[in-house]
């Protein structure tokens, strides 16, 4: 006991030692007690105490507002602050006074190819929504003109999407037949997408964002691969060119519904769709070789649509049973 003693009484000389030597600016190597190199030990410092509703207040500042986005507003004029507070809320103001041409140049040359590949593409997402394909239009110019004013990110790409296409054109379709009652189906659409843009609003300006954070990546990532097949199946109506075709999207009543519809088949849809079909993974792998020819895989679906368009006007090939989107 008396050596365990005298252990600890060296150990506490070495700290007091150590204390002084860094509180005086300088640094030195390990204390030697009793002929041994003692090393330091470092003490933990004790967390302020706190009470529990502050505890709980930091808590919710932490997860609602990670990014302390009020901390500009402190101390400044009401002036000031009216003006931050409403160059946060459309960020337009912030970066508009910087704008530049040489920046207006690369925002033209982006919003050309992103054009060209949102046209065809938005249409094709009208189809699987059962809509007319003039909607898909319109959802692929609103939405990115609001977000210039409100948005902050310049990568995110805003419009609609293939999963939502599917699953609003899905639900619906349990409710009304798009093709009995085509107006009671377009104002079902126009309601739910309403509803569902409130309900996203709510969730931001009460910053419930980190809800997401409680998906697992493997829901997620099961979820788009499941997406992903759902669409690919989604396709073989148009591509066989069949008429009568299910309305279940799961892979056994497509592929059944396929199959039992063979006299439907049109080999004038399916050879024009194996030519575009060719064409767009071409056109993505001289892309992937060569970046610098990225414009050949981004016009490849707009440059399809136009070529598809002419080759059926010029042939008449919708008197052949080919589908045609028809007049916007």
């Amino acid at each position: 006991m008396a050596g365990e003693d005298t252990h600890y009484q060296d150990l506490e000389r070495s700290n007091e030692l150590h204390d002084s030597t860094f509180s005086n600016g300088h640094a030195h190597s390990p204390v030697a007690v009793n002929g041994e190199d003692t090393p330091f030990v470092h003490k933990v410092g004790i967390p302020p105490r706190t009470t529990i509703l502050r505890g709980f207040e930091d808590t919710l500042k932490e997860t609602f507002f990670p990014d302390d986005s009020l901390r500009q507003l402190k101390n400044e004029p009401r002036r000031l602050k009216l003006l931050l507070a409403l160059k946060y809320i459309f960020p337009i103001f912030e970066w508009g006074s910087k704008y530049k041409l040489k920046t207006f140049q690369g925002d033209l040359v982006s919003g050309l190819t992103i054009a060209s590949l949102c046209i065809p593409q938005d249409i094709a997402y009208a189809e699987l929504a059962n809509l007319p394909p003039v909607y898909g239009l319109y959802c692929s110019f609103v939405p990115p003109l609001v977000y210039s004013f409100l948005g902050s990110s310049r990568d995110i790409a805003i419009g609609p999407v293939a999963v939502v296409s599917i699953l609003l054109g899905t639900l619906l379709r349990n409710e009304v037949d798009p093709k009995e009652d085509a107006e009671l189906y377009l104002k079902l659409a126009i309601t739910s997408t309403f509803f569902t843009g409130v309900f996203q609003a709510g969730l931001g300006l009460l910053r419930l964002g980190f809800i997401i954070d409680f998906l697992s990546h493997a829901a997620i990532v099961g979820f788009m691969a499941g997406a992903a097949v759902t669409i690919g199946l989604q396709q073989l109506k148009g591509f066989f060119g069949i008429t009568n075709f299910t309305t279940k999207t799961d892979f056994i009543s497509v592929m059944r519904s396929v199959w039992r519809n063979t006299d439907q088949w049109n080999w004038h849809t399916i050879v024009i769709g194996l030519f575009f079909l060719s064409y767009l993974l071409i056109a993505k792998y001289i892309s992937k070789k060569k970046p610098r020819l990225f414009l050949v895989a981004a016009t490849a679906p707009l440059i399809s649509v136009m070529l598809a368009t002419a080759f059926v006007k010029v042939t008449r090939a919708d008197k052949h049973g080919v589908q045609v989107v028809g007049i916007l």
